[in-house]
């Protein structure tokens, strides 16, 4: 069947010939990289990334090789002890300049997004996948780093020896790029960068660097079966991974609501993270407001880079902007320091 030049060059370097291709099928959903699903003539399944040569410089500094990220976080969590329902990486290559050009192979895991499946849930299934899934997180969570807090890829440092080093650093750089895009943000980027870094000193209260995915959204967790008997299926997208706050995984995976309201997912957390049941105290909850302004920022400002326009710019605006600014307004009045 017919393959594109950049797949046909990864399939080149990892010995696949034309014949064994079964069929390959664009994958939509993603806002960076380039995803096909392939389907082998020998039954075997894979998801393939590329990044797209049309989109380079048009991202914001963190999105610098993500495929490294991707990779990091696959086979981090294939090292636990008890399998994650996470792909497996079957080749990369991470070098942009390789004959291949920089990609990932991994298997293709089971289901439909959360959120197509959403509407055809039984009665109590939703909250039973909840608590699913929340020990499916508690156990990455379980991952410490080999080296330090902040992105494997290293696109905006070094891995820090701090949580509170490397979330400036992370903070620092959507602000920048911020400025870069002339992106619209409900205040000043002068003023969210000093209010962030008036809070900073809440982050020395983590001292391990644990597997974060950071994108934790119903279109990145996969469920399969059939109603009623329902499990999930695949964790898939890790590529905005870093090594950081547990606790920053709370914030995609309770978007725009409030994860202490998600009690069938906190008690499955809390039989398998590290540090068991969740305890919300002053500390969690600045964190998570930390987190939630970066994580909005982020949204606010790939809007540029994305040429993201019409309804979907309205709504982005609508929906974020004010999620922001009561992060921020959280941030804001919290204690300056502990003294």
């Amino acid at each position: 069947m017919p393959v594109d030049s950049v797949l046909s060059a990864v399939f080149g370097c990892i010995g696949v010939p034309p014949e064994l291709i079964a069929s390959c099928e664009p994958l939509t959903g993603g806002t960076y990289n380039a995803v096909t699903r392939v389907e082998l003539t020998d039954g075997r399944a894979w998801v393939v990334k590329t990044p797209p040569a049309a989109k380079a410089g048009a991202h914001l500094g963190y999105e610098r090789d993500l495929l490294v990220n991707e990779v990091a976080f696959y086979s981090a969590a294939a090292a636990l002890p008890e399998e994650a329902p996470v792909p497996r990486v079957v080749h990369s290559g991470l070098d942009p300049a390789a004959p291949g050009g920089a990609y990932v192979v991994m298997t293709a895991c089971p289901g439909l997004p959360w959120h197509e499946a959403g509407p055809t849930m039984a009665d109590g299934e939703e909250q039973r996948l909840r608590g699913e899934l929340g020990r499916a997180v508690g156990l990455l969570h379980t991952v410490a780093a080999p080296g330090g807090f902040g992105y494997p890829s290293a696109a905006l440092a070094p891995l820090a020896p701090t949580w509170r080093a490397a979330f400036t650093t992370m903070t620092d750089a959507v602000l920048e790029d911020a400025l870069g895009y002339a992106a619209r943000l409900p205040r000043s980027v002068q003023d969210i960068r000093a209010l962030l870094g008036a809070a900073s000193y809440v982050l020395d209260d983590v001292t391990r660097p644990a597997l974060v995915h950071f994108d934790l959204w119903q279109g990145n967790i996969l469920v399969a079966g059939e109603p009623g008997s329902r499990r999930i299926g695949g964790i898939i997208d890790g590529e905005r991974m870093f090594w950081g706050d547990p606790a920053a995984d709370f914030v995609s995976l309770a978007l725009f609501g409030d994860i202490e309201e998600d009690k069938d997912f906190l008690a499955g957390y809390g039989s398998s993270a590290p540090g068991g049941p969740v305890a919300f105290d002053g500390s969690l909850r600045l964190r998570l407001a930390l987190y939630r302004s970066y994580l909005y920022l982020i949204m606010l400002v790939e809007t540029v880079p994305r040429k993201t326009s019409g309804d979907d710019l309205e709504w982005t605006w609508n929906a974020v902007a004010p999620r922001l600014e009561a992060a921020l307004a959280e941030v804001e009045s919290a204690p300056r320091s502990r003294g």
